[in-house]
């Protein structure tokens, strides 16, 4: 979570301008796997004026946690959707489920998957039953 501190990008104060908390908070929703369009609309930015920021040359710091918040929403989102293959490797295994305290990602705690494990059952239970089919089709 280290990666995601830096110190903001000094701006000019304006009404319509990149403000520190906004900058944080941009980063912040990159991490919970928001686009690029996302976040900056949310704060009522555009997606062109994020990168122009980024672009800064005194932008280093915030360049560098943008990207390591999007590596982190990135795997946020593949951990969130493990799915069951034939042999089961992913039915059982645990999700990585971001914590937040104050608005900060704080980090992570597993937990157990139950519906991909329903879903990988329900799934064995339809092939039982295509093979039954077939096996009456077949006498």
């Amino acid at each position: 979570m280290e990666q995601l501190h830096f110190d903001p990008v000094p701006s000019r104060t304006r009404h319509d301008g990149w403000s520190a908390d906004d900058q944080r908070e941009f980063i912040r929703r990159l991490a919970r796997g928001h686009s690029v369009d996302e976040a900056a609309k949310s704060l009522v930015h555009s997606r062109q004026s994020a990168y122009a920021l980024r672009r800064r040359a005194d932008a280093e710091g915030f360049a560098q946690a943008w990207d390591a918040a999007q590596a982190l929403g990135r795997a946020v989102w593949q951990a969130k959707r493990c799915a069951p293959t034939a042999n089961l490797t992913y039915a059982f295994e645990t999700l990585l489920v971001p914590r937040f305290y104050r608005g900060r990602l704080i980090g992570f705690v597993q937990r157990k998957d139950n519906a991909a494990a329903v879903r990988a059952l329900a799934e064995l239970d339809r092939h039982l039953d295509d093979q039954r089919i077939l096996s009456k089709l077949t006498r």
